[in-house]
């Protein structure tokens, strides 16, 4: 019987490989039988979760890179190219936020650093923009990939404070849905993009603003939790089953979609 769901020997591509969510994501599809091209900046970080990867029996890839530039972005393709001759899908999992580009409560929107703001905006849509432009080209000539970006509850809800980071994020669901018809019309209906938007999970980005020192929650932490109606943080492996689907045959008819996977906070108010 045909396994809908199979990513065995695909090429998974993840950028921001990794972060907390990043690597979650690389040791799944390890696990599940793809070859995984881990792309991150850090060389050490990256190398020890290829080998985390290999050393549990899957097939990973580390290469040093970075999403704002493109020089090095097209380098890692010919490097991809040239070892597996082909790219299945591409998950746009790299991102951040900085301080000057939140507003805190006892701030404004006048006291917003605008070069950070600048920043953020950057690396969460061009950080995306760019590694498509890159690596879809294999996609177009092979007729056939799957574009998965990583989007935000923020891109839904004008959260408090990350006023840099909910608006690149809500550009980033109107450039999926806006790919998912560019790729379509001009290149056939093998090529599918589309985003996730993950609710609250604990990363290293959002530690400090989430939890105290002694590990306790923040009243941040306390109010996002009461506003879940499952009563806590997402566990970064309960994004991987979304991302499979996605990557998978299962869903050849999915683009230009957004799955929220959040425990209910979009759907809940108190």
């Amino acid at each position: 019987m045909r396994n809908l769901f199979c990513v065995k020997d695909k090429v998974v591509i993840i950028t921001g490989a990794t972060g907390v969510l990043g690597s979650a994501m690389a040791e799944h599809f390890g696990d599940q039988g793809a070859k995984v091209v881990l792309l991150a900046r850090k060389k050490e970080a990256g190398e020890n979760l290829a080998e985390k990867i290999r050393s549990a029996g899957g097939e990973a890839l580390y290469l040093q890179s970075d999403v704002m530039d493109r020089e090095k972005l097209e380098k890692n393709y010919q490097d991809i190219m040239a070892k597996y001759g082909r790219i299945d899908v591409l998950i746009n999992c790299a991102g951040g936020n900085m301080p000057g580009a939140t507003i805190p409560p006892d701030k404004s929107i006048f006291d917003l650093n605008i070069d950070d703001f600048r920043t953020v905006v950057d690396l969460n849509l061009f950080g995306s923009v760019i590694p498509t432009m890159v690596f879809a080209k294999a996609m177009v000539n092979q007729k056939t990939g799957s574009i998965i970006n990583v989007s935000s509850e923020s891109a839904l809800r004008p959260l408090t404070r990350v006023a840099g980071y909910g608006s690149a994020k809500a550009a980033i669901t109107n450039f999926t849905k806006y790919m998912c018809g560019e790729m379509a019309l001009k290149y056939g209906d093998g090529i599918r993009v589309n985003a996730i938007a993950p609710g609250f999970f604990l990363t290293e980005q959002n530690r400090t603003l989430l939890t105290n020192p002694d590990g306790s929650y923040t009243e941040r932490a306390n109010q996002i939790i009461a506003h879940t109606p499952f009563r806590r943080f997402g566990e970064p492996d309960e994004l991987v089953g979304t991302l499979q689907w996605l990557a998978s045959d299962a869903s050849k008819f999915v683009s230009g979609t957004l799955i929220v996977i959040d425990g209910g906070f979009d759907a809940f108010c108190l």
